[in-house]
């Protein structure tokens, strides 16, 4: 229900926020104003009794999330990978949102997946352990198969999730409906189909199966790709709330000391894990979602293992390209041509000016070009290009939302592990290798060869197709009784005109 009841879950959520002191911490975060400050402390004391208390062992943002519930946590956990937006010491604390989040009972684990595959754990597995990582949605088990000695990782989603989840979802969408009530120039951003858009993707996470089939999608994509393993998904021990997947032995990505002491390159991972993400969405319009630390590991032999495939993102081809032509527009900072490619795809309106929006587009980029590499940040730009984008009147692209959104997780996930990273010399080989074959002639011919595809497959119905649309074209349309004012109203005038007219005739009798 997305009525005025969720008020109420507002209200809450900042009282939360001010009764763990959550809100002194935000507020710092954002450098708020000593007058935004103040209101803040004015207006929420009086309701901070109503917030939750949440885990007092735990800082006070962590503490916050936590209590409030899962669609939350995923909101931290995506901030946990931006130590540059929040902060090193604020993202070391959302960090714990990723994988260290309380679990529920084994024994009740236990329970669901015996009711769920309809097995006895005992009998199909030699080994099932405790809760080796709990997020916000599902927790996982590390057990071993009785029958062949394989180790594998058990996924079991949290009970009644789906209940508490739709709970802040709604929150969600009466929120938005809100803002784009109150305040009309936020309709451009679309905030009802952002989380439209947010909810599709997370509501596809309460459904274990369609995570298996994108992990076994993922599987074949990325079969080639050297140094990258997605672990094989066992069909047989997976279902609606349960699944199973081959174990990736690894240090997870949010363990830097382990990382350091076991002598991999620290930096050559970084420039992986970024031109991978590029790759996996340009080249095949499918990737990671929700790619941030806690669902990488780096096997001893530097191998990246990605897990946790229950958000996967996916672009088509003609999208991937516009993606592609404007981030390469940047890179070779050809800001006519990023302007032009925004026209052409209809991002931004055709009435307005073309070198303006270029200029504009210029001023974002060359200060960005102008930093150290330390300091260039694709959420930087993407940051900069919204305020410029908002000033030429283009709408928010939903299709565009999760790729633009795990770019800069990703990017946070790159800067963790190499703090120098130049994120354009990293991602140029990439773009440049896509475009080559996905924009130039070599494109031009595939294309051409997929036209004469389809044209081949309806070849046999043309002759009857053509003949249909020359029939209707040689045919005339019949007549069709419309509406003509001009005449009814003639008619009207005249039939009035009569009856004047007989009586006066009357009056003269």
């Amino acid at each position: 229900m997305r009525g005025p009841h969720n008020i109420w879950r507002l209200i809450r959520t900042g009282a939360t926020f001010q009764r763990t002191g959550a809100m002194g911490v935000v507020l710092d975060a954002m450098n708020a104003p000593p007058i935004i400050r103040m209101a803040a402390r004015i207006v929420g004391f009086p309701f901070a009794w109503l917030g939750k208390k949440g885990d007092t062992s735990l800082p006070p943002l962590t503490r916050a999330i936590t209590a409030l519930g899962p669609a939350y946590i995923k909101f931290g956990q995506i901030l946990s990978t931006r130590p540059d937006v929040v902060g090193a010491e604020l993202s070391d604390q959302l960090q714990y949102l990723q994988d260290k989040l309380p679990p529920f009972p084994s024994a009740v684990a236990r329970r669901m997946v015996e009711k769920e595959l309809g097995i006895k754990i005992d009998e199909v597995f030699s080994e099932f352990s405790e809760p080796v990582a709990a997020a916000s949605i599902a927790q996982v088990h590390r057990a071993r198969i009785a029958a062949t000695g394989e180790e594998v990782a058990v996924k079991v989603l949290r009970p009644y999730i789906e209940r508490a989840f739709r709970t802040d979802i709604d929150a969600f969408h009466f929120s938005a409906g809100v803002i784009e009530f109150l305040l009309p120039s936020t309709r451009r951003l679309r905030p009802t189909d952002v989380v439209e858009h947010f909810e599709g993707v997370v509501m596809g996470e309460l459904d274990l199966r369609l995570e298996s089939a994108s992990a076994s999608e993922f599987a074949e994509n990325t079969a080639d790709d050297a140094g990258f393993v997605v672990p094989k998904v066992n069909w047989g021990l997976s279902a609606r709330t349960v699944m199973t997947l081959g174990w990736g032995e690894g240090i997870p990505a949010n363990d830097l000391p382990a990382i350091r002491a076991s002598g991999l390159d620290m930096d050559g991972l970084g420039e992986r894990v970024l031109q991978l993400f590029l790759s996996h969405a340009l080249r095949d319009g499918l990737f990671h979602g929700d790619m941030h630390q806690g669902n990488l590991k780096f096997a001893a032999n530097g191998d990246i293992i990605a897990i946790d495939f229950g958000i996967m993102g996916r672009i088509d081809e003609y999208t991937r390209r516009v993606y592609a032509e404007i981030l390469y527009g940047f890179i070779t900072r050809d800001y006519r041509r990023v302007a032009e490619v925004h026209f052409e795809a209809g991002y931004v309106p055709a009435d307005r000016n073309v070198e303006e929006f270029a200029r504009a587009l210029r001023a974002v980029g060359e200060p960005i070009f102008g930093m150290d590499a330390t300091q260039i940040s694709m959420g930087r730009l993407l940051s900069y290009l919204f305020e410029v984008t908002e000033k030429f009147g283009m709408e928010t692209r939903t299709e565009l939302i999760l790729l633009q959104r795990t770019m800069v997780v990703v990017e946070g996930v790159a800067r963790s592990l190499n703090p120098n990273i130049n994120i354009w010399q990293v991602a140029k080989p990439v773009v440049e290798s896509y475009i080559a074959n996905s924009i130039g002639p070599k494109a031009l011919l595939s294309d051409l060869a997929r036209t004469v595809r389809v044209l081949a497959r309806f070849g046999p119905r043309l002759p009857e197709l053509a003949e249909a649309a020359l029939i209707r074209q040689s045919t005339p349309p019949p007549e069709t009784d419309r509406a003509r004012p001009a005449r009814a109203m003639g008619y009207v005038t005249l039939g009035g005109g009569l009856a004047l007219v007989a009586v006066w005739v009357s009056s003269l009798l």
